[in-house]
């Protein structure tokens, strides 16, 4: 089996636990490289997933012949910079999301992908899972008539101290924006992947409960093209965990409780059922594979630069149609 060989930039807490398991254990992956700014970090990381190579600046992993494909897993501030320099390295690129800081760098990114004739792709690994592809059919077949509403919950405490490894996800100047930014999108990518485009956008930015420069709470409200609204609801000031998606149609509905779980539970006037999906023990597994068998095949990715972007220009109207924001301002 013809093998992609693969360079990880960024060797923090999900590489570790996901993405670097991923590239050692698929069949058609090789991880032979890792770049870590802490460097004497970079060896033990690459010893402990076989890479045989390990380097201090991701340039010099860019440069690397050996490397196919880069994984981009750095803060999205470094996001289009690398990606470009690896396209410009004749390197095929998976970045972490959300894909850049805004569309223009998202533009540069996929122009530069383009224009070096390789694949761009980006890490919504949430699209292969299981029950996702069950909602969507769900939808699809008419079994709840036509979606009307449409709901997901993404609550997660999150207020690290300022020593803590996972504090820039609350610099906006590394992480372009709070929990909207950073797993709003994931959120954002299925309600496309569900019901097509975006078609208008208004929503509530607030920062009411912490002193930071990004939100703590967001609340989007969505016109989908296929006809249903939709809302979606993300906050790290809450103490209850949530991960909810929720469909209302004509005839029935559709509820997911957790979604990295799995369960699912359909309601019409005829049946109520319960059925369990989980995903892969390892969520990042098949979207690194999918990317894999893509370059190889030389076909697009299913979760490629275009669909990055447009996750990117509704993330922008989020920010910019915001009826009431009060970031940086916070409770004592």
């Amino acid at each position: 089996m013809e093998k992609l060989r693969w360079g990880l930039v960024g060797c923090g807490d999900i590489a570790e636990k996901r993405v670097a398991p991923a590239l050692r254990d698929l069949p058609n992956c090789e991880l032979v490289a890792v770049s870590r700014a802490r460097f004497p970090l970079a060896e033990a990381f690459a010893k402990k997933f076989g890479a045989r190579a390990w380097h201090q600046g991701w340039r010099e992993l860019v440069a690397n012949k050996e490397v196919d494909a880069v994984y981009v897993a750095t803060p999205v501030h470094l996001h289009a910079e690398q990606t470009i320099a690896a396209a410009e390295a004749g390197k095929h690129i998976l970045t972490e999301k959300p894909m850049a800081m805004n569309t223009d760098e998202c533009d540069r990114m996929i122009a530069a992908c383009r224009a070096n004739n390789v694949r761009l792709g980006v890490a919504y690994y949430r699209r292969f899972y299981p029950v996702v592809g069950r909602v969507k059919e769900i939808i699809d077949s008419g079994e709840i008539g036509q979606a009307v509403v449409t709901q997901i919950n993404a609550f997660e405490w999150f207020d690290p101290p300022p020593n803590h490894p996972r504090h820039w996800l609350i610099d906006k100047e590394q992480a372009g924006g709070g929990p909207m930014f950073d797993f709003g999108c994931h959120r954002i990518e299925i309600l496309r992947h569900l019901f097509g485009g975006v078609t208008s956008v208004s929503s509530i930015v607030s920062n009411r409960f912490f002193h930071r420069d990004v939100e703590d709470t967001a609340v989007a409200l969505f016109q989908f093209e296929q006809g249903a609204c939709g809302t979606l609801t993300v906050t790290h000031a809450a103490a209850e965990p949530q991960d909810t998606l929720s469909v209302f149609g004509k005839d029935g509905s559709i509820h997911v409780p957790v979604l990295n779980r799995g369960e699912i539970k359909i309601v019409t006037d005829r049946i109520e059922r319960l059925e369990t999906l989980p995903p892969h023990p390892n969520l990042h597994q098949p979207l690194i594979d999918d990317f894999a068998q893509a370059v190889i095949a030389r076909r697009e990715p299913e979760v490629n630069g275009a669909v990055g972007r447009e996750i990117a220009r509704i993330e922008q109207q989020i920010y910019d149609n915001s009826a009431c924001s009060h970031l940086g301002a916070g409770v004592s």
